[in-house]
């Protein structure tokens, strides 16, 4: 039977018992979401092969596979399955403010994923217009803000950009302690 292991968000094994040899012919592979056959691709696989990566999938999604034993020599009936590749995961879930100071704080964020090219840190105090960006490598789940105003609430917006594109943003309040008096 035909059957996929190793489901990520974007990539699947396929896996089937061997019927051909390298000589008695040789595999056709379709594949495509479901309900989209104009999204189908077809592969040809040697006959000696019994397993197959599909990769650069869409995530959370159902994709129709077909195998199709093609054989000068017996018949096989294809062989069918469905598989859903996982959901996106997503970054960040928590944002986590820490060693507060007068004039600094700790950003840290999680979790850190191989999707995430890189991290934005906007902020700037409430009430208030006026942000400032902080660009954070994608391998990177911290940074240190610094040159704030003491005793004040700032908001922070952590923004994960992704290699793919898209972008998701979750955001925390934070506040400085009082400064020493004279500053």
């Amino acid at each position: 039977r035909l059957h996929a292991t190793d489901v990520t968000s974007s990539s699947f094994r396929l896996v089937w018992p061997r019927l051909l040899s390298q000589d008695s012919g040789f595999y056709s592979l379709q594949y495509g979401p479901e309900g989209d056959p104009a999204a189908r691709s077809t592969l040809q696989v040697p006959g000696a092969q019994s397993s197959l990566v599909l990769s650069q999938l869409a995530p959370g999604t159902t994709y129709e596979v077909a195998l199709i034993p093609e054989s000068n020599v017996h018949y096989f009936p294809p062989q069918r399955t469905r598989v859903t590749t996982l959901p996106e995961e997503i970054s960040p879930v928590q944002v986590l403010i820490s060693d507060s100071g007068p004039r600094s704080f700790q950003v840290s964020w999680a979790p850190v994923l191989d999707s995430v090219a890189a991290y934005q840190v906007l902020y700037g105090p409430l009430p208030g217009n006026s942000a400032k960006l902080l660009q954070v490598d994608g391998s990177h789940n911290s940074t240190l803000v610094e040159h704030l105003a003491p005793n004040t609430t700032y908001l922070v917006t952590v923004t994960a950009i992704y290699k793919s594109g898209k972008e998701k943003s979750l955001s925390a309040k934070a506040c400085t302690l009082e400064g020493e008096q004279g500053q």
